[in-house]
């Protein structure tokens, strides 16, 4: 899977060249066999570091950077590799999703609260 389509790598690079926005997460990856997420919201201009949350399923979500290119080199079981949600929708600045996944203890259990506390969006 292409994990970064030529729009998605435009909107998270003009969001890297402004980054003291709390910018609304443009990508969620995840393992589709495991509990690891990530939601980006910037890309540098190395068109390979993405900042935004990281969730790797021990429990203790991080806003950090991480590397599109290991996301890419990921090989799991059955051939499969790290994708893309391709019906994800960011509706809460970074900052809201990393507080409740601190609180609840991933990402997607913070999305669940937050889409909750705002009415099922």
């Amino acid at each position: 899977m292409i994990l970064l389509t030529p729009e998605l790598r435009e909107r998270l690079l003009a969001n890297g060249r402004n980054r003291d926005a709390d910018h609304v997460p443009v990508v969620r990856f995840f393992n589709p066999v495991g509990a690891a997420t990530w939601l980006a919201t910037e890309l540098h201009e190395d068109g390979d570091t993405l900042f935004g949350l990281a969730d790797l399923g021990f429990g203790c979500p991080e806003l950090g950077s991480f590397s599109l290119l290991e996301l890419q080199a990921v090989r799991l079981a059955l051939g499969l590799g790290i994708e893309r949600d391709l019906l994800f929708a960011g509706h809460f600045p970074i900052s809201a999703y990393a507080g409740a996944a601190r609180v609840a203890g991933s990402i997607p259990e913070g999305e669940r609260v937050l889409r909750a506390a705002a009415g099922g969006v």
